[in-house]
C-alpha cells in the first residue's frame, strides 16, 4: 500500500522546494490540545471555502491549472499557504485528478475540464503551524448516471465511515462501514491509497484505511486525534497505475474514480467534520 504521505516523508531534507511548509518527520498518533483544535478548524474551513467555491467555479472549457491558480489565490488570500505546494516536487495547490484518474493528478493548462467529465479536487492549507485537508468530486455539466452513481457512493461511504469515529472505536470500525457499503453497490475500492493522521503534518499516523485489512495497526481512537479519512471507488477493478510524471494514479482498466475527503477531529462523544462545507 502507498500513501501520498509516503512520497512527502521520503526526503531527508526537511525544508521542501518553493518555500512550503515545513516537512516535519512522522512522530507516531498526536493527540491535539485545545489550541491546536482551534488552529486546525481554522485551516481546515479554508480548504472548506476554497472547495465550495471551487465547485461553483468550474465549468466546461477551463483548465486545471485555471483551478489550480484560483485555489492557490484564495488560499493565500484567507492568510494560509498551499499544503501540496512544493511537496517532493509536486508543483499544483491542488491535485486536480479527470474521470479515471486515481489520485494526485498535476493541474496542467493543457488538461482541459469537458462536459461531461469526473473531476476530483483535493488540496490542504497550511495554517499557523497545522493543516486542514479535503477532496471532493465534481460532476461536470452533464455527467453519465454511472458517474453520479459513482460520487454519490463514495461520498456517503465517507459519511457512513465518519460516523464510526468516537473514542474507543477502532480504524477497523471505519474500514467496515465504508467497504461494505462500496462493495453493496458493486463498487470497488482502492487499496494502494489510504486516509491519514493530519496536524503539524499534512499526513501522519495512522494510516486511516478503508477495507478491512491485518496489514496495517488498528488503532483505537482516542479524544483529540485529528484525522483525514478518504474513501477512493472504482467503477471498475481497484487496481491502479503510476503514469511517468510520477504522480498520476489511473485506474488500470480505464473505468471512472471518485473521492471524497474529510479532516475529523475525535470529539468526547463521536466527530466534528473540520472541513465541513454546510452542505
Amino acid at each position: 500500500m502507498k500513501l501520498f504521505a509516503d512520497l512527502l516523508s521520503s526526503s531527508n531534507s526537511k525544508k521542501p522546494s518553493n518555500n512550503g511548509p515545513v516537512i516535519q518527520q512522522r512522530r507516531g498518533v498526536e493527540i491535539k490540545s485545545l489550541r491546536e483544535i482551534k488552529i486546525m478548524r481554522k485551516s481546515s474551513k479554508i480548504v472548506a471555502n476554497v472547495l465550495s467555491e471551487i465547485r461553483d467555479l468550474v465549468k466546461p472549457g477551463m483548465s486545471t491549472l485555471d483551478l489550480d491558480n484560483y485555489a492557490e489565490k484564495r488560499i493565500r488570500e484567507q492568510g494560509a499557504e498551499p499544503s501540496f505546494k512544493g511537496y517532493q516536487g509536486f508543483p499544483g495547490s491542488i491535485c486536480s485528478s479527470v474521470n479515471n484518474e486515481v489520485v494526485h493528478g498535476i493541474p496542467s493548462k493543457t488538461k482541459i475540464i469537458n462536459d461531461g467529465d469526473l473531476l476530483k479536487v483535493d488540496t490542504g492549507a497550511f495554517f499557523n503551524g497545522y493543516h486542514g485537508d479535503s477532496c471532493i468530486t465534481i460532476c461536470v455539466g452533464k455527467t453519465s448516471d454511472e458517474a453520479i452513481k459513482l460520487s454519490n457512493v463514495a461520498k456517503e461511504a465517507l459519511m457512513l465511515g465518519i460516523k464510526q469515529i468516537k473514542p474507543k472505536n477502532k480504524l477497523l470500525d471505519i474500514a467496515g462501514a465504508i467497504e461494505d457499503y462500496v462493495k453493496s453497490n458493486g463498487f470497488s475500492i482502492v487499496e494502494d491509497y489510504t486516509g491519514h493522521g493530519v496536524g503539524r503534518n499534512l499526513h501522519e499516523e495512522p494510516s486511516v484505511f478503508n477495507f478491512r485489512t491485518n496489514d496495517l495497526p488498528n488503532v483505537t481512537l482516542r479524544e483529540g486525534m485529528t484525522i483525514a479519512v478518504e474513501p477512493i471507488v472504482n467503477l471498475g477493478t481497484k487496481y491502479c497505475k503510476t503514469l511517468r510524471d510520477g504522480w498520476t494514479v489511473i485506474t488500470k482498466d480505464g473505468n471512472l474514480s471518485a473521492q471524497w475527503e474529510h479532516t475529523v477531529l475525535v470529539t468526547k462523544d463521536g466527530f466534528e467534520i473540520l472541513t465541513d462545507r454546510g452542505e
